[in-house]
Parts: C-alpha cells; structure tokens; sequence
C-alpha cells in the first residue's frame, strides 16, 4: 500500500486532482477484516465487511505447502479483496460523475 499512497503524492504533485479515489478513502470504506485458513490446506480468505454491511472476499494459497505462512497468507488475501473495493468504489464514482 505504500505504492498506493507514492502514487497518490505523484497524482498531487501533478495537480491531478479531478475527482478519483485515493488510499484513505479505500481504508475507510472498511468496517471489519476476518481472515479463515481452511485445514489441511495453504488456503487463506479474507473477508473484508464494508462501512455499508457489504463484504467482499480475497484469497491467497501458496503452490508449495512449504512455504505456506499464515501472516503472508493474510496480507496477500488482505490486499486481493481490497482490490475489489477499489473496483467497486471506483464504479460507484464513476456513477456520480456520469449522471453529473
């Protein structure tokens, strides 16, 4: 996210600031995260619940059982579901300024 947040500073920098989402409003979307690791498995979801009681879900598994870590596994799903609501967000505002 620290990638999300430079770029952010380039956009300003630029003086692109038309209407677009950015890190914080993506963080403040969030409620909750809830992360579950199905047994026997590399398996890890996260299920984001957003401020609006909606949920979107994000996955990670690692190929190799071996290289299989819990706390990477939530990062990875963590920044997969996020994703989404970069989608979702980024559609409801484009919904604003269309009918603008």
């Amino acid at each position: 996210m620290n990638g999300e947040r430079d770029l952010e500073k380039r956009l300003q920098q630029k003086g692109l600031n038309a209407p677009r989402l950015n890190p914080d409003h993506i963080d403040s979307c969030i409620k909750d995260a809830k992360y579950h690791v199905f047994p026997g498995t590399t398996l890890t979801v996260c299920c984001l619940t957003l401020k609006n009681g909606f949920t979107v879900t994000g996955e990670s598994a690692a190929a190799s059982p071996e290289n299989f870590n819990e706390e990477v596994g939530r990062e990875i799903a963590y920044k997969n579901a996020r994703d989404k609501v970069w989608q979702l967000e980024g559609y409801l505002l484009r919904e604003r300024l269309s009918s603008s």
